[in-house]
C-alpha cells in the first residue's frame, strides 16, 4: 500500500488505488489521473485550492471536506468529526485537526484529518495539527503528518507522535517546497529522531 502513495508537494498526496484519492491538492503541475475522491481538510490556501480541484474532478468525483470548505465550493460532502463515509472500497473517517498551543489552527475552525481504510490498511493523514487527545487511541499502518512547526508538529514533536502511534510507515509532509514548510535538513532530522520506531519515507514532489 505504501508504494501507492505519491507526494504532490507540501501537504498534497495522491493514493493511486481503487478509488484514486487526492488529499489537499495544491499546485498540481500535471494531471495523470482524475480523482474518484478529493479530501480537503480545511480552507487555508495551501490545502484548499479550488483551481486544483477543478482540474482534478470529473462529474463522478466525490469531494469531501469540512463545513468551511463546503461554504466556499459547490458539491462538497461535509464530513464531520468521527463520521464515516464510504467511497467505493475505501472508508474515510474524519478526525479533528487543530493546534491547542497555537492560534493558526484553532479547534473552532473545524479542521479535519482523515483515516482512510483501504486494502486492509489504515492510512492516517493528520492534517495541520499538533498532538491532541483524539490521537491517543489511533494506531495506523501508515502515518502522514506535518513537520513544519507552522502551528503543527515540529520534527521533534512529530517524532514523539510516531513513537506514540506506532505506525509501520511514516511520511512527513509540509516540507521541501521552496518558501513553504520545513527544509530537507529538517525532514532528515525527523527521520533520524524516528530511528527504528517506523520506516520513514521522505517523498518529494
Amino acid at each position: 500500500m505504501i508504494e501507492n502513495i505519491r507526494a504532490l508537494g507540501h501537504g498534497g498526496f495522491i493514493i493511486q488505488d481503487n478509488p484514486i484519492i487526492y488529499i489537499n491538492p495544491w499546485k498540481v503541475a500535471q494531471v495523470t489521473f482524475l480523482a474518484d475522491v478529493i479530501l480537503v481538510g480545511h480552507d487555508h490556501y495551501d490545502h484548499f485550492s479550488s483551481s486544483d480541484i477543478d482540474q482534478l474532478r470529473s462529474r463522478q468525483t466525490m469531494i469531501i471536506g469540512n463545513e468551511r470548505v463546503a461554504q466556499q465550493y459547490d458539491g462538497v460532502t461535509v464530513l464531520r468529526e468521527l463520521q464515516y463515509i464510504k467511497a467505493d472500497r475505501a472508508t474515510i473517517r474524519g478526525v479533528p485537526a487543530y493546534s491547542p498551543d497555537d492560534i493558526r489552527h484553532p479547534k473552532e475552525e473545524g479542521g479535519l484529518g482523515f483515516i482512510i481504510s483501504l486494502n486492509l490498511y489504515d492510512i492516517y493523514y493528520t492534517g495541520d495539527t499538533q498532538w491532541i487527545p483524539e490521537m491517543d487511541n489511533i494506531r495506523p499502518d501508515i502515518l502522514i503528518l506535518p513537520i513544519d512547526a507552522d502551528g503543527t508538529f515540529s520534527p521533534e514533536t512529530a517524532a514523539e507522535a510516531v513513537i506514540k502511534m506506532r505506525p509501520r510507515w511514516v511520511i512527513p509532509c509540509n516540507w521541501g517546497v521552496s518558501g513553504e514548510g520545513a527544509t530537507l535538513r529538517e525532514a532528515e532530522t525527523f527521520k533520524r529522531l524516528v530511528g527504528d520506531n517506523a520506516e520513514v519515507r521522505l517523498l518529494s514532489k
